[in-house]
């Protein structure tokens, strides 16, 4: 009776948008596991005094969103080298000492997502084509050279952004004018968008797959709408597409099996449930 029953949560701010509690708790409804994940909307003047408090409450982890994922990692007793690269946190796991240890599962997320839905993709079958430098573009970036992809062709609206990520990935990353990115579709097998043009409320994404192979897939890492207008009209030409949700539902299973000891399943009714379907 004196077992303390785990707590997790997010922290953002703000963070009543947030789906991962509906996930994670309905990953412990699932497993029959004695746990609590809550959200909690913390001030960037208050992140370093609350991680250092969690701990002594109960709290085993915590995922960081916007705008903490910076300051969680430099808050951190312990970073683990993807979260060091890719220069964010979104994964904490607290140890029994308290120590904070500092993970970025996104681009395990994103990997898995391509894996599970994208058919026989190889990421190593040719290059890739990346839009967008902010930091979501840094963790697929980091998945894709690690998954063997032989060379990055990288495009963002201001250059300078995406030279950035190419000093601190090196010479696997070539970077293109935006007014390049039709023709640096050429030859490519996968290609992601990593900003939030084609979003729901956002500016549409103007780009023409004219030169994109059809054996090509195709990834939008947003999911609001599901099927963008580039997955729309990549799957009308005969690419294979995959929408972001998965990324989204995957990157929250390693928190979750460390927290909770239970690997969880990501299903079809795991995505129903997060679309609120």
């Amino acid at each position: 009776m004196s077992e303390r029953i785990p707590l997790a949560g997010v922290i953002g701010s703000p963070i009543a948008h947030s789906k991962s509690p509906k996930l994670q708790n309905y990953w412990l409804s699932r497993y029959g596991i004695e746990g609590y994940y809550i959200p909690m909307d913390i001030s960037q003047s208050d992140l370093a005094e609350v991680l250092r408090m969690l701990p002594r409450q109960g709290f085993v982890g915590v995922n960081v969103t916007i705008p903490h994922k910076e300051a969680a990692l430099s808050l951190a007793d312990t970073v683990t080298d993807r979260a060091a690269l890719i220069g964010a946190a979104n994964t904490l796991t607290f140890g029994a000492d308290g120590k904070i240890i500092a993970d970025n599962t996104d681009g395990y997320g994103f990997l898995e997502n391509l894996r599970q839905n994208g058919g026989d993709w190889d990421p190593s079958s040719g290059p890739a084509a990346v839009l967008g430098a902010g930091g979501a573009s840094r963790a697929v970036i980091s998945a894709l050279l690690d998954a063997g992809a032989p060379e990055i062709r990288l495009a963002n609206r201001t250059k300078a952004r995406a030279e950035a990520l190419r000093q601190d990935f090196g010479s696997r990353v070539e970077v293109y004018d935006w007014v390049q990115t039709g023709a640096m579709l050429e030859g490519v097998a996968t290609l992601v968008n990593t900003t939030s043009l084609g979003m729901t409320g956002k500016a549409e994404l103007k780009i023409s797959l004219e030169n994109l192979p059809t054996s090509a897939l195709v990834n939008d890492i947003v999911y609001s709408p599901l099927m963008t207008p580039l997955l729309t009209e990549a799957q009308a030409r005969g690419n294979t597409v995959v929408d972001g949700l998965g990324m989204l539902l995957y990157q929250a299973t390693p928190g979750f099996e460390r927290w909770f000891g239970q690997k969880p399943e990501v299903d079809e009714t795991t995505r129903l449930l997060v679309l609120g379907e």
